[in-house]
């Protein structure tokens, strides 16, 4: 499990547990999600690549270093992932975006992509794929297999909230690409939800519920 973080830092514990109430409002829950990923983007970005430039103080010129965002691409799955991006944005305005449509099949709970669209010359690219709720595993594993036909440098997945048997299908899936996430619930119910978890991620940030 080298590959999965946990992400504990006491504001993203506090922020995710206000979102977690039926009763938080649209408004708050979109709210905080923004906030809770711009504090997980400082964790998930801590092993980025940096170069010296030369600038110049009020008092000398000196070398300092900065962060190529323009070979950073953030992946959004749509449509909740939209929440992620937007935070982890603020965080990195430079970086490249992004998307890929994927709605799971009631029936099946398996994934159908149904938009793609990324950035060009993607083998210079770090990607990371955001995602509220890493469940039943299968949108993340789609979204993944369709990335790595770009080649791109890396690929990291960032989640609010997962579970036991969305790890385990990841894992399986695509052990190469660390998982980022605030919680490990429980377990699935027999829907593909993640319990306890906070219900279903779009409905609350789009108010479409």
């Amino acid at each position: 499990m080298s590959n999965l973080h946990l992400i504990d830092h006491p504001l993203v514990q506090h922020k995710l547990t206000l979102m977690r109430k039926k009763e938080a409002s649209t408004n708050s829950f979109r709210r905080l999600l923004n906030e809770l990923a711009m504090l997980m983007a400082y964790e998930v970005t801590r092993d980025m690549a940096m170069q010296e430039v030369e600038i110049e103080t009020p008092l000398e010129k000196t070398t300092a270093k900065v962060i190529d965002g323009k070979k950073l691409v953030f992946v959004s799955i749509l449509r909740a992932g939209t929440g992620i991006l937007d935070g982890m944005l603020t965080v990195v305005p430079g970086a490249r975006v992004g998307h890929i449509g994927l709605y799971r099949d009631p029936k099946t709970l398996m994934a159908v992509e149904y938009y793609f669209k990324m950035p060009q010359a993607m083998h210079d690219r770090d990607v990371i794929v955001v995602d509220p709720m890493l469940a039943t595993g299968n949108s993340a594993i789609a979204a993944v297999e369709r990335i790595k036909e770009l080649r791109p440098k890396s690929i990291k997945f960032v989640c609010l909230l997962t579970c036991p048997e969305g790890i385990a299908a990841m894992q399986a899936a695509h052990p190469d690409v660390p998982i980022y996430t605030a919680a490990i619930d429980r377990q699935l119910n027999e829907h593909g939800y993640i319990l306890p978890g906070l219900g279903d991620a779009g409905d609350r940030i789009f108010g479409t519920k």
